[in-house]
């Protein structure tokens, strides 16, 4: 008989993943074929939530959510699956430490580019939608993977969940943030809302990260609100959409949060490769704070499960 999960925790390598660990007691190890070597197990809790650890990247996202979701042993049938992982943020949108639930999970790196330094004069940047010929218009998508709206049901109750979470903060980075002149980048972290862009370059500065909020508005009409920046969002997705497709798992019960580790782009008077270089003293409390404003949810899902098992309980 295929064992039934409630829960299914992803994340993306090890410091991610660490904080889960003990406070939900995940002390059941179950090997699963086709995982990356590096994290080759599940690992799972006798109130049947389980903890994925993917490996980083695109490539090792998709490979190792398709190995978990079509594994014969689990019934993923009813199973809410929350992406949990560290990011770059807009600080615009929100600051180090910050919890980002998104809506909108967009492809950064399907494009054209032409170097900067060979592009026309006239482009914002070198980057265009795959056979476009110029900026500003949107690509077919004939990838499949270029733009994903998650469940609204499912996002908004994440939010009411977390929202009086209390995220960690640290004295690294509060004297790293008031480098930034404007709210909310120099404010202490909070839950948000705002969508995520996915790309395996790890990207940085002003004018790309100008380029990210248009190509997030470009590619969903206008909807999407760039915010974070990570590697594997929308490769999980399509690994989720493909087990979807046999019948394995309900893509309404994907929820994504990303926390904010570093920012995007520079302070003023400060170097896109210093920046990029920074220690800011994000990246301990966001890693502790994907368990601080995810596991509200992950809670209220085990301790309310006849409710949650048919769908999202209503307001």
């Amino acid at each position: 008989m295929p064992r039934p999960l409630k829960v299914l925790i992803i994340s993306m390598f090890g410091p991610e993943a660490e904080p889960w660990i003990a406070p939900l007691a995940l002390d059941q190890i179950i090997p699963v074929p086709g995982l990356s070597p590096d994290y080759p197990a599940l690992r799972c809790n006798r109130d049947d939530v389980c903890l994925l650890t993917t490996g980083m990247g695109h490539a090792n996202a998709a490979a190792s959510t398709l190995a978990v979701a079509l594994d014969a042993r689990l019934d993923l049938r009813r199973t809410y699956f929350l992406v949990a992982g560290v990011a770059g943020i807009d600080p615009a949108r929100g600051t180090i430490g910050s919890a980002a639930w998104a809506r909108w999970l967009i492809d950064f790196g399907i494009a054209q580019e032409i170097d900067a330094r060979e592009m026309p004069r006239s482009w914002p940047s070198g980057y265009i939608g795959v056979m476009t010929g110029r900026p500003g218009v949107k690509p077919k998508f004939d990838y499949r993977t270029e733009a994903f709206r998650l469940d609204e049901n499912l996002l908004q109750k994440a939010l009411a969940l977390s929202r009086d979470a209390g995220l960690e903060d640290s004295d690294g980075a509060r004297a790293y943030r008031v480098h930034y002149r404007r709210a909310p980048a120099n404010r202490a972290p909070a839950v948000i809302q705002c969508d995520t862009l996915a790309g395996d370059t790890w990207w940085h500065g002003h004018k790309l990260g100008a380029h990210a909020r248009a190509w997030s508005k470009l590619l969903s009409d206008g909807a999407a609100t760039y915010c974070t920046t990570q590697q594997e969002d929308n490769a999980t997705y399509n690994a989720l959409a493909r087990a979807a497709a046999a019948g394995r798992v309900d893509l309404r019960r994907l929820a994504v949060l990303r926390t904010g580790a570093n920012f995007d782009r520079p302070y003023p008077g400060q170097s896109a490769l210093a920046s990029l270089t920074a220690d800011s003293g994000g990246f301990t409390p966001a890693v502790h704070n994907l368990y601080n404003a995810g596991a509200p949810l992950v809670r209220d899902i085990v301790m309310h499960w006849p409710q949650w098992r048919e769908g999202v309980p209503a307001p």
